[in-house]
């Protein structure tokens, strides 16, 4: 459930698609996954995350925008049980996910990637596609023993990890070692083994990092199919022209807060997100360099052109 504030009483109620009132920091969704309230997250001195409310529609793709070190990641991090808050209350579905393992978020549905690829080098893909299968029997001590007790649910897991090296066009690699692929491969892997998983919101750190652009597409069009088959996508991007091409909502972030929230078009006429990129938010001046900003203004506002 949401734990946005009801509309005032007699107030029109705004609906854009897939949210409800002005596009602006901490706006309801009309059917939020995840929502979040007074998250905050401190290394020493330093405020990595600090985030008042924030929800993240269902059945969208939602790109996570902001320069380096926004605190993208480090929420990323939060909300995957990969790290703990100091303050703040979070829910996946409607349950709660403070205090919960990773591994736990992960059976609940809730998976993600990494900027680093997080393959096993020194196993076959598809033994790293079987990893991800969950609810595994043969993972029990006692289960592993009795290999009739778990041997026909391994032969489905092999199945469905070839169909799906198939779909992202792995299942001739399924033998080699995973150390052995591009890092645009491993991506494509780490990508497909997220979904032996069955899961309801998948999470994508930088998937363009460090990718061959022959790749990129193949990437582009995987993440839209998660959405067609009915998944939600959170992901973290630097690539602007990626955010236009396939973000249906917007969150951008600077010094570990929201700044704002919106489709990528209006997102990126946002002050306040130019602000974020130039540095304006910092004391130092940075409008005296024209051609930083125009590079800025350019990169947010230009329309594609591939």
């Amino acid at each position: 459930m949401s734990n946005s504030p009801a509309p005032r009483r007699g107030a029109p109620v705004k609906t854009t698609g897939l949210h409800i009132g002005e596009a602006e920091p901490g706006v309801a969704k009309v059917d939020p996954i995840v929502v979040l309230d007074g998250v905050k997250r401190t290394f020493g001195g330093l405020t990595a995350v600090d985030v008042e409310h924030l929800e993240i529609p269902r059945n969208a793709i939602t790109a996570l925008i902001g320069p380096n070190g926004a605190g993208k990641t480090t929420l990323f991090n939060l909300l995957t049980g990969f790290d703990k808050p100091n303050a703040g209350t979070w829910s996946f579905d409607g349950q709660t996910l403070a205090g919960v393992p990773s591994f736990k978020v992960a059976k609940m549905g809730q998976v993600r990637t990494f900027q680093l690829t997080k393959a096993l080098a020194l196993l076959s893909v598809l033994d790293n596609m079987k990893l991800g299968g969950k609810d595994q029997k043969g993972e029990n001590l006692f289960r592993a023993l009795v290999p009739s007790s778990w041997r026909d649910q391994d032969r489905a897991l092999e199945e469905k990890a070839i169909e799906l090296l198939a779909r992202f066009k792995l299942d001739g690699k399924k033998d080699d070692y995973a150390a052995s692929l591009s890092g645009g491969q491993r991506k494509l892997l780490e990508m497909a083994r997220a979904l032996m998983s069955d899961p309801a919101l998948v999470m994508l750190d930088e998937p363009m990092a460090g990718v061959n652009p022959a790749l990129t597409q193949s990437l582009l069009d995987h993440i839209l199919d998660l959405k067609t088959q009915g998944m939600t996508v959170l992901f973290v991007e630097h690539d602007m022209q990626m955010v236009r091409h396939i973000a249906d909502w917007v969150v951008v972030m600077a010094e570990g807060r929201v700044v704002a929230e919106g489709a990528p078009r209006e997102v990126m006429q946002n002050q306040a997100v130019i602000d974020a990129y130039l540095g304006s938010h910092h004391d130092t001046d940075l409008g005296e360099d024209p051609t930083r900003v125009d590079t800025i203004k350019e990169l947010l506002h230009d329309d594609d052109r591939t």
